[in-house]
């Protein structure tokens, strides 16, 4: 049993949370802006912290799970301070490689661990302990951090040193974003052609049109409800950007990278930024 504190309980965050706790490990939170995760997790016995510098005390691990790079950098600024030798920080978001690679090494000289441990899958994966992790650590703290994953994951998977797992990351969600802008486009058209989008999602689903993010979108829209892929278009427009940044940086700039950012950029300012994708194909 482990004292492990947990800042971010969005959609992602209160379902690792929850499997933590549910493990057996003692939690400790603290609010931000929506009290219900909290007052959930409260209720069943874990304890919410008044500030960082109080919920940082006598923790073995503290995972962030927050929008970006911006957000963690300024969590740890707060956060920093309280911290001991001996903690583990776990970033399970998505963010910039090279501020994740400072990140561990300025805590490292302290003796403070890192893992940055991205998840791939939604939020029901969350909360069925079923998310793939993609961790950037060394040796020794990804064997300190891996029995504290499996209470969340399905599938681990060690990339390499710190920032391997933000890499990793971008390229995930360079295909799987990607291809929620070709699912979008695809049933937008077909809807103004007036084509039958289940006899077009029977022919997709049977070929190579066939994925994860097609089937996350389609099958809840099919029957009218479309929040079933719970990532928001400001958050497609963020990770994407990353990408980009992060292939112009190693010399192999991409054009379609920088497009579909630009794609869901636009979304973003038209319909709002915590618009999810799957809310795109609502009738308007």
């Amino acid at each position: 049993m482990s004292k492990i504190a947990f800042v971010g309980l969005g959609f992602m965050g209160q379902g690792m949370a929850a499997r933590l706790m549910g493990a057996g490990h003692v939690l400790t939170v603290i609010a931000h802006r929506n009290r219900a995760p909290i007052d959930a997790l409260v209720a069943k016995g874990a304890r919410e912290a008044a500030s960082l510098a109080e919920l940082a005390q006598g923790q073995d691990a503290i995972f962030l799970c927050v929008t970006g790079t911006p957000q963690v950098e300024a969590t740890l600024a707060v956060l920093g301070p309280a911290l001991r030798t001996g903690q583990t920080i776990i970033d399970t978001g998505t963010s910039i490689p090279d501020s994740t690679v400072r990140l561990a090494a300025d805590l490292a000289a302290r003796g403070i661990g890192w893992a940055d441990a991205p998840v791939g899958g939604g939020p029901q994966h969350a909360a069925r302990g079923e998310l793939a992790s993609m961790v950037g650590a060394t040796d020794a703290d990804f064997a300190r951090v891996r029995p504290w994953l499996e209470v969340t994951s399905r599938i681990i998977q060690h990339m390499g040193p710190p920032g391997a797992g933000h890499r990793a990351k971008l390229l995930n969600n360079l295909v799987a974003v990607g291809q929620c802008a070709l699912v979008l486009d695809a049933y937008r058209i077909a809807r103004a052609e007036g084509l039958n989008w289940q006899k077009l999602y029977d022919i997709m689903m049977a070929g190579a049109a066939r994925s994860g993010s097609l089937e996350r979108i389609m099958v809840p829209a099919l029957k009218g409800d479309f929040d079933g892929y719970v990532f928001s278009a400001g958050n497609a427009a963020k990770d994407l950007g990353y990408f980009a940044d992060f292939a112009a940086a190693l010399g192999e700039p991409t054009a379609v990278a920088a497009a579909m950012r630009d794609y869901f950029a636009d979304a973003a300012a038209q319909h709002g930024p915590d618009t999810l994708l799957s809310q795109l194909l609502r009738p308007r």
